[in-house]
């Protein structure tokens, strides 16, 4: 994993953002953000760009639904786009400083006698890691323990409301291990069905382990994602608080909700970051994603035709045109696939049409760069909704980095473009390949 990690953000209104993280000494780290406003228009003003720089004492830069709206995130330079291109040269620059600076770093020598940390408190986790490798996740593989732990993480995290808070009721804790702690109540919950049989296998993990049970989820499903191909390496911390009550229901989205429906549930969750863009980056982990109890009729139909390789075949196959069900059709929250045996989320169909994140949706197509980054990016946030950053330490250095991913996006076989329902009217469909042979069929998970 390089030490400097830069992406494009391709936002409404032709901004976009450079997202530059540089890890230092003692967990602490720098992020930098960078805000490029373009011209859509020849009479437009000039092109210019803002840069935004957080300081270690925060770890992380919160992007607005169009401006850059956190009190932690300081506005630390504004210049022409030209001037951006001798900004490349300053970025080297300190990519190179902070090589050296990390290269510095006093590391400690964990208690095994084998690994070694940044930290001591992460020392830990090289056995909890060794441990699920070995015993939930099949020696490493990305099957279907290694979906649903991600999965997991989510369904966690995201229960929390601060607008429940603002009314005086209580709004969950998000990423504090509730789902397990009292998953007699919360696995209950109709979008949290059949996740209480990963809760159920993660159950001993934990009990033989020294971690707060929301600590182990996030981590579970960071070690998980790893064993993916191509997955991005994702963040771990170690410190969080765990719940002493049960998050309410109708706070995980659903498959038969509308846009605005999830749009403003996760805008909700994260207090505004996760806006319409930020949710089609979250919805980059149904690339290994698979549903159990949409169709009980198929349990473990993937979401596309590669569920154990993190690619962007998932943001090509919901967009072909529904012609067939893995099971019976007319289940509530599914949608007619155009890849046999994979079955389609209505939430999914819907959010790759709307001309709110359409744009964004196709942009992942055939950028692998992407689908890593910007997962990585908002998984970060995600995994510590509810708690505080600075009572954490960052233990990323444990998990994994995913071996890359082999071959080229393409149209499964039977498939080409015109089998595509065009919904970004603002660039064109990427020309891609088509698979040869006859029509593709995915076996269930």
């Amino acid at each position: 994993m390089p030490l400097l990690r830069m992406t494009m953000r391709t936002a409404p209104r032709a901004t976009e953002y450079l997202c530059c993280h540089w890890p230092l000494a003692r967990n602490s780290s720098i992020t930098v953000l960078v805000a490029i406003r373009r011209r859509t228009k020849p009479d437009d003003a000039a092109e210019f760009a803002t840069i935004f720089v957080e300081p270690d004492e925060d770890k992380r830069a919160e992007a607005g639904q169009q401006t850059l709206q956190s009190n932690r995130v300081r506005p630390f330079l504004h210049l022409n786009i030209a001037t951006l291109m001798a900004f490349k040269s300053l970025l080297a620059a300190v990519t190179l400083a902070a090589s050296a600076y990390a290269a510095l770093t006093r590391r400690v020598t964990c208690p095994d006698g084998v690994n070694t940390a940044t930290n001591a408190a992460c020392c830990e986790l090289f056995a909890v890691r060794d441990d699920l490798q070995e015993n939930l996740f099949h020696g490493g593989l990305c099957t279907a323990e290694a979906h649903e732990s991600l999965r997991l993480t989510f369904h966690d995290a995201i229960a929390i409301s601060p607008a429940l808070e603002a009314q005086g009721i209580f709004g969950g804790g998000g990423a504090d291990g509730s789902i397990a702690i009292f998953s007699d109540i919360e696995t209950a919950f109709h979008p949290n069905i059949g996740l209480d049989e990963i809760v159920q296998l993660q159950a001993p993990f934990v009990a033989r382990h020294n971690l707060s049970v929301a600590d182990f989820i996030q981590f579970a499903g960071a070690i998980g994602a790893s064993n993916c191909a191509g997955a991005p390496q994702l963040a771990a911390f170690v410190g969080r608080i765990d719940a002493t009550r049960a998050a309410p229901d109708g706070l995980v989205p659903e498959p038969f909700h509308t846009p605005d429906q999830i749009f403003s549930r996760l805008a909700d969750a994260s207090q505004g970051e996760f806006d319409e863009i930020l949710t089609v980056w979250l919805l980059v982990a149904h690339t290994v994603a698979a549903a159990n109890d949409v169709d009980p009729t198929v349990p473990g139909s993937p979401f596309d035709s590669t569920p154990s390789i993190w690619d962007t075949q998932f943001f090509i196959e919901t967009l072909l045109n529904g012609t067939t069900f893995p099971g019976t059709p007319d289940n509530k929250g599914e949608v007619a696939t155009g890849v046999q045996g994979t079955l389609r989320l209505q939430s999914d169909f819907a959010i790759a049409r709307d001309n709110r994140s359409a744009c964004e949706w196709q942009s992942f197509i055939n950028n692998q760069e992407k689908a890593q980054a910007m997962f990585q990016f908002v998984f970060h946030d995600m995994s510590i909704l509810g708690q505080d950053i600075n009572s954490l330490v960052d233990c990323t250095e444990v998990v994994p980095v995913p071996v890359p991913v082999e071959g080229v996006a393409h149209f499964p076989a039977g498939s080409t473009v015109e089998d595509v329902t065009l919904a970004c009217a603002d660039t064109p469909f990427p020309t891609l390949p088509t698979d040869p042979g006859p029509a593709t069929t995915v076996a269930p998970v």
